[in-house]
């Protein structure tokens, strides 16, 4: 029999999950509502209800060997979710809850270090050991990697460069204080600095006659590449405020490569050539030329599931 794992990304609005072999081939893969109102324990329910109802048709193929999940404001340590935005769950033992369905070895942890796992085993940092992969998607989140092994800090929760504070008195970020690296290099921060030029600039831009909550990162992009002189100055920003992070981080850890991911990272070069040049332009010597920032090697409808299933094969592989 195959052997499998059970990768399950919990998001704020869906929940995807679905077996994975160790060369990160998904075999079978579904997704629910999170509806994150409801209870934990109503949510583990649906999911596990609708897994069992599809692992019963392949169990006789498929040996499931434990399962995995990435979510946000997860604690690797205590198996908790801890006051996760858009779920209304508070402070939940989610191993606890769990092991009312299976006794199979199970782990969990943020979403953000979920993919840098994924991309260790699967994407663009195969055979690699110091990498930090920062995913650039409503707000940044990130996974640091040292000698093969996440990092997560004494309680669980280090490698937050999204909330990196860069300017103190900037722009208010979601977790309540002002200047956090999110802010600016996001697809939101991307939305907020195309205003802030909008009322800088008197430049013809295509950019004015789309409603804030209609912009998107990808509307930006595509203007860029016409040309807007506005979105061109808002990627050359993105990318200066986020190579300068890196050079910071690059002191703290020498990483081999720094890889993106997410919405604003599919503008490529757009922001790709910024990120590097502002990287090196402020990189100590003893740094210069030797982190390559590269793009995710996960395919992005793939990537949270991949993550996940990662995270339990690294405990299984005794990778931990």
């Amino acid at each position: 029999m195959l052997e499998v794992v059970l990768g399950i990304d919990i998001g704020g609005t869906n929940t995807v999950f679905g077996l994975v072999d160790r060369n990160g081939n998904i075999l079978t893969s579904d997704s629910i509502p999170t509806t994150g109102d409801d209870s934990a324990e109503s949510f583990f329910e649906r999911v596990f209800k609708s897994f069992n109802e599809k692992f019963e048709l392949v169990k006789d193929k498929y040996e499931l060997k434990g399962i995995g999940i990435g979510a946000p404001n997860a604690n690797y340590y205590k198996g908790t979710i801890e006051h996760a935005p858009n779920l209304a769950w508070g402070f939940v033992n989610v191993l606890d809850i769990i092991k009312q369905y299976t006794d199979l070895p199970a782990v969990l942890t943020n979403d953000a270090n979920a993919a840098a796992l994924g991309e260790m085993k699967f994407g663009a940092a195969k055979n690699m050991k110091h990498f930090i992969q920062i995913t650039l998607g409503t707000g940044l989140g990130s996974g640091i990697v040292v000698n093969g092994d996440l990092v997560y800090g004494h309680d669980g929760f280090a490698g937050e460069m999204g909330h990196v504070r860069i300017d103190k008195n900037n722009r208010v970020c979601g977790c309540g204080r002002k200047g956090c690296l999110e802010t600016v290099a996001s697809a939101t921060g991307i939305k907020r600095t195309v205003y802030e030029l909008l009322a800088k600039m008197n430049d013809k831009s295509s950019l004015r006659d789309i409603p804030f909550n209609k912009l998107t990162s990808k509307n930006i992009h595509e203007a860029a590449v016409k040309g807007d002189v506005v979105a061109l100055e808002a990627f050359e920003y993105t990318g200066k405020v986020l190579g300068k992070a890196i050079s910071d981080a690059t002191a703290y850890f020498s990483p081999e490569a720094v890889i993106l991911f997410g919405g604003l990272a599919n503008a490529g070069d757009m922001i790709f050539e910024p990120v590097k040049r502002h990287m090196e332009k402020n990189m100590m010597d003893l740094f210069k030329n030797k982190v390559q920032v590269l793009m995710s090697g996960l395919p992005s409808g793939d990537a949270a599931i991949l993550g996940a299933s990662a995270l339990i094969w690294h405990e299984l592989n005794g990778e931990k």
